[in-house]
Order: C-alpha cells, then structure tokens, then sequence
C-alpha cells in the first residue's frame, strides 16, 4: 500500500508538472530567430518528463498525459522551439491514450526518420528545428491521409484559439474561423 501511495504521488507531481510547463507562454515562432537551448538550459526549462521526451526520445505514459483528451479548439506547437506542429482539427480518438493528428498543421516544421529501436521498424517524427523527439507516424490512420501522428503529450504545448493572437500565432486564426455555408 506504501509503495502503491508514493508511485501515485509521483506520478500526479509529475502530471501537474508537465502541465504546468506545458502552458508557459511563448512569443511565438520565428525561425529565423530560433537558436537551440543549451542542454543546461532544457535541463532547466523543462520538466523532467519533457525532457526526456524530446531529449532522450522517451514514452509518456498512455492515457495518464496532458492532452490526449484534449478537446479544445487550437494548437500544439513544440515544447522547445514553440514551431507550429498540428492544429485541433486533425486531431482524433486513436484509441491509443496519445494525442493523435491525421497530417501536421506545418509538414515543412517535422522531420521523419526510421526508428529501429525496437523489434520492428517505425518511422520517428522530430521536430525541424529543435530535433525535438515527438512521438512516431503510423499508416493505420483514417481518412484523408490514412494517417496516426502519434504524439507525446511532453513534447507538446497547447495554444487555445482565444491565445493565438495575443502568444504571436495569429496568422492561425482563420482556421478556426466559421466557414460560410453555400447554398
């Protein structure tokens, strides 16, 4: 019961952590600008979770991360760098207890390479600028593309639409903008 009680609180420190990190504001995304933080510097911005996320290509736990039932309007950009990756609206239930995007808000903003970690071959997705480790691309997706961006929670930090303009990721709002119905 002891054992049981103490992984329970490390594991909610940890989430809140993530969360709280997670939300810090950005000034948007220039990549012109951009330069890499320091390994002592990520070591000292991030949580120790997203961290070895991005940095040690690391897993979040399934279904116990920030946004894998994240339902708001918005979007996810890097933890690190805070380049745009994927909106709201290629976001789906995969099922897997990960955040999961059909295509990438940015295609030019990731970069994919072959993982051959484990017993099998999987195709990695890092962010472009960073090379920050985000998650893995599957082919079992569904329509449009056939595709599961399987993303780690740690890596990501959410931007609701009504913070868009105001954390420098304006030119996003037309997404969310009403479509007008035609006739």
């Amino acid at each position: 019961m002891k054992c049981t009680v103490s992984w329970i609180r490390t594991f909610a420190s940890i989430l809140l952590a993530t969360s709280a990190a997670a939300q810090t504001p950005a000034k948007g995304w220039d990549a012109a600008t951009f330069h890499k933080p320091s390994d002592a510097e990520l070591r000292r911005s991030l949580t120790p979770l997203q961290y070895q996320v991005t940095q040690e290509e690391a897993t979040e736990p399934a279904f116990h991360n920030t946004y894998w039932d994240n339902h708001s309007p918005g979007i996810y950009v890097d933890v690190v760098s805070g380049e745009p990756l994927f909106s709201s609206l290629d976001k789906y239930e995969s099922g897997t207890g990960w955040p999961s995007f059909t295509r990438p808000l940015e295609p030019k903003n990731l970069i994919e390479k072959k993982d051959r970690h484990l017993f099998f071959v999987r195709t990695e997705v890092r962010s472009a600028h960073a090379g920050s480790h985000l998650g893995h691309v599957f082919d079992d997706g569904p329509p449009p593309t056939g595709l599961r961006y399987c993303m780690n929670s740690a890596a990501l930090r959410f931007i609701p639409e009504s913070q868009l303009r105001q954390e420098g990721y304006g030119a996003y709002l037309a997404l969310f903008e009403p479509k007008d119905k035609k006739p």
